[in-house]
């Protein structure tokens, strides 16, 4: 016998408002943050921490600018959001495609089956390496915040 009684039925899904609890809660976590980011400006000293890595060796990592980048993004900058940190700016746009098919998802009790192949992340890893190297040549300044 299943839960319902019923041998064989299928089980009954959740209700929506448990369904949709955890897509919701990320947004509102997340919409806080860029809020938080938003308002208390990365651009202004004393507010945010220095990068460790960048502070230690001057090198900057394929983080440094995300604040700033997330910031201008918020206010509507594109452009200056792209110009700090073109990677989380492409990101903030992935989340958003993601957190929607979950969304989708969870309205309609299916659940979300993200099946990514080892070469995607591969190649995730290889364009966030090159990023990186490249921003701290000179040739590259143009990717540094």
């Amino acid at each position: 016998m299943t839960a319902q009684g019923v041998p064989g039925a299928a089980p009954r899904p959740a209700p929506l408002l448990r369904r949709l609890a955890s897509p919701v809660g990320t947004m509102a976590a997340v919409a806080a943050a860029f809020a938080y980011v938003g308002t208390v400006d990365p651009n202004e000293p004393g507010h945010y921490p220095v990068c460790p890595l960048l502070r230690l060796t001057g090198v900057l990592c394929p983080g440094c600018g995300g604040l700033r980048s997330a910031h201008a993004f918020i206010t509507g900058d594109l452009g200056a959001a792209l110009g700090a940190n073109a990677v989380a700016t492409v990101g903030y746009g992935v989340f958003a495609v993601v957190w929607l098919v979950w969304l989708v998802r969870a309205t309609r009790a299916q659940p979300l089956r993200i099946a990514v192949r080892p070469v995607w992340w591969w190649g995730l890893g290889g364009i966030v390496l090159v990023f990186t190297v490249v921003r701290n040549l000179p040739f590259g300044a143009f990717l540094a915040p």
